[in-house]
């Protein structure tokens, strides 16, 4: 048997939206001076480094009255409190999302990255040969009919404020 969750009382509830991965509606109780007050954050969210396989916390401090349902959200989809997501509240004013086990796909690819293609050290122009497909989490380069002078070395790099990458490959045409 299991529990259908009431819908949060009109005017309670409360979605935080972060560059980062964020969580689902739990109720806590807020203190406050008893007059109603819109939900409103008291500290801004913080940019998180995370490492493949480990774990990075996001915090937030909030203020309101009746106490808030908090719900964390990635693009716009509440993440679930279970092992992958974790809800913390270390006080009343004080929550956090727990995000374990990080993967490429917990990021949020913000700020997105600029990116740019280059054959044997120089830019590659889009054309009806050349395509460039930039996706949320990779970039593909796909040249239509390739012939003996596409053969060469072919980097990627990816750039924004919280970093650069970059990556090459050798094409060989047979």
């Amino acid at each position: 048997m299991s529990k259908a969750k009431a819908a949060p009382p009109p005017g309670s509830s409360w979605i935080l939206r972060s560059r980062r991965p964020q969580s689902e509606t739990i109720p806590r109780r807020v203190k406050s001076s008893g007059r109603k007050a819109l939900p409103r954050s008291c500290q801004e969210l913080k940019d998180v480094v995370l490492v493949e396989g480990s774990a990075a916390k996001l915090e937030c401090r909030v203020s309101a009255f009746p106490d808030p349902f908090i719900v964390w959200c990635k693009g716009g989809k509440q993440l679930k409190d279970g092992p992958k997501y974790r809800y913390v509240f270390e006080d009343p004013y004080f929550v956090a999302l727990v995000v374990r086990d990080g993967v490429q796909a917990d990021l949020g690819g913000e700020p997105p990255p600029d990116v740019a293609w280059l054959k044997d050290g120089d830019d590659i122009d889009e054309d009806d040969g050349v395509l460039f497909d930039i996706g949320d989490t990779d970039t593909i380069l796909t040249i239509k009919n390739a012939m003996l002078p596409d053969a060469g070395r072919y980097e990627v790099f990816a750039e924004n404020s919280l970093g650069t990458g970059q990556s090459f490959a050798l094409i060989d045409i047979l």
